[in-house]
C-alpha cells in the first residue's frame, strides 16, 4: 500500500520551499512508518533548502520531529504500532569499529530507509537527514524511532530529535560538564540555550551566555544563564575571564560555527580547559591558530556532532527530566505552525524572532 500525504519540499537551490503530495510506501523489513505530530524548524533545514548540505534536490524538508508509529516491517521486534516516538538520524549498527569498542555515538555506519518516498510523479525525494518530517507520514529505519513517555507533549519531545539534544549533548556528553564548573556559551539561539540548560543540569556553578542580540541574551537568562556578555560592546574573551576570577572557563560551548568565535572560544578557556565546536561552520571556513598556543594551552579542543548522543540512553532520560519539571522544553517552543507555514517560520528564524517554531500536524 502506498500513502499519498503532504509534505513539504525543497525543489531547487535557493527556492521557496512547497507543499506537495508525496508517496510513502508500506514499512520493507527494517523499516517503520509514522504518523508525524510535531516538527521542528531547524536551521539545518534551511541549509538544505540553501544547497549548503548537497545538491540531491529535491529534498523532503523536517527531522526534529516526535510521532506514533503505524506500522512496522519485517524483523522489527522493539517498535509496534501506537508506541511514541522521537525521530533521530543516528540509528546506529552496532558492528561497525566504533560500536564495537563501546562508542557507538561515533557509528560510521548508521541506518537510513532503504525504500525511497516520492512526489506524485514518481520523482524520489532526499528526506533531510534520513527522515523527512515535515509530513503528515515519514517512513524510516526502525533505528530511528526512540520510544518516550508519552506524557510528554509532541512539539516539546521532538525537539530532542535535534537542536536541544545537540546542546544539551555539547555541554554533558562532549564538554563533560561537571558539578562547580564554570561554562561559556557563544550563540545563543535554540542549541546554544540548550547548551546552558545542560550546563544548569550538570551543575555549573557560573554560566556566561555570550550573542550580540538582546533578546537571545534574555532567552540565554531564562534557560539558566547567571551572565551575560554584550559580544557587540565588551571584549568577549576578557568579559570571560574577568567573570571567572582571571582564569578563563573550565568549558566554552561554540555555537555559532565561524573561525572568528571558535579562535574565542580557544582563547577564553582556562588552561587545560575545553572549548567545543557544536555550531554547524560551512565547507569554505578555514581556522588558523598559532601552533605553539595550542601547545602551550593544554586542555582539549572538541567538535561536537549530534551531542555526542546515544539516542536510546539520551532521549527517554531527558524526556524523564522534563515530566519531572527539571528541564524546561516548553520554553523552547516559540510558536506552533501549520504545514504550510514552514517558509514564514524560515524567515522568523533568519530574523532571530523565534528559539523554534514547532509544525504541529
Amino acid at each position: 500500500m502506498v500513502h499519498e500525504v503532504r509534505g513539504v519540499v525543497a525543489g531547487k537551490v535557493g527556492a521557496k520551499v512547497s507543499l506537495e503530495t508525496i508517496l510513502v510506501p508500506d514499512p520493507g523489513p527494517g523499516e517503520a512508518l509514522v504518523k508525524v505530530q510535531a516538527c521542528g524548524v531547524c536551521h539545518t533545514d534551511l541549509h538544505y533548502r540553501e544547497g549548503g548540505i548537497n545538491d540531491e534536490f529535491p529534498f523532503l524538508l523536517g527531522h526534529e520531529a516526535a510521532g506514533i508509529v503505524e506500522s512496522v516491517g519485517d524483523g522489527v521486534t522493539d517498535l509496534e504500532p501506537g508506541d511514541f516516538v522521537v525521530l533521530n538520524w543516528r540509528a546506529v549498527c552496532g558492528r561497525c569499529r566504533a560500536c564495537r569498542r563501546g562508542e557507538s555515538q561515533y557509528c560510521f555506519d548508521t541506518h537510513n530507509a532503504a525504500q525511497p518516498m516520492t512526489l506524485a510523479d514518481g520523482t524520489p525525494l532526499t528526506p533531510a537527514l534520513g527522515i523527512g518530517a515535515f509530513a503528515d507520514k515519514t517512513l524510516v529505519h526502525s533505528g530511528q524511532c526512540t520510544k518516550v513517555d508519552p506524557a510528554a507533549k509532541p512539539e516539546v519531545a521532538g525537539l530532542l530529535g535535534c537542536g536541544v539534544m545537540a546542546g544539551i549533548g555539547a555541554a554533558i556528553n562532549t564538554g563533560g560538564v561537571g558539578r562547580g564548573d564554570s561554562v561559556a556559551v557563544l550563540g545563543c539561539g535554540g542549541v546554544g540555550d540548550a547548551a546552558i540548560a545542560g550546563a544548569r543540569l550538570a551543575g555549573a556553578t557560573t554560566i556566561i551566555a555570550v550573542d550580540l542580540d538582546q533578546q537571545k541574551l534574555e532567552w540565554a537568562r531564562r534557560a539558566g544563564a547567571t551572565h551575560t556578555v554584550d559580544a557587540r560592546t565588551d571584549d568577549v574573551i576578557e568579559s570571560i575571564q574577568r567573570l571567572t576570577g582571571g582564569n578563563g572557563a573550565d568549558v566554552v560551548i561554540d555555537a555559532v560555527g565561524r573561525p572568528e568565535t571558535f579562535k574565542q572560544a580557544f582563547y577564553a578557556r582556562d588552561l587545560a580547559g575545553t572549548a567545543v565546536l557544536v555550531g554547524v561552520p560551512t565547507p569554505e571556513m578555514t581556522l588558523e591558530l598559532p601552533l605553539i598556543d595550542v601547545f602551550s594551552r593544554g586542555g582539549a579542543v572538541k567538535s561536537s556532532w549530534y551531542g555526542d548522543c546515544l539516542p536510546s540512553r539520551d532521549f527517554p532520560m531527558l524526556i524523564d527530566l522534563y515530566l519531572q519539571g527539571r528541564l524546561d522544553l516548553d520554553a523552547f517552543v516559540s510558536d506552533t505552525i501549520a504545514l504550510d507555514e514552514v517558509e514564514r517560520a524560515f524567515d522568523d528564524m533568519h530574523a532571530g524572532r523565534v528559539l523554534r517554531s514547532v509544525v504541529k500536524l
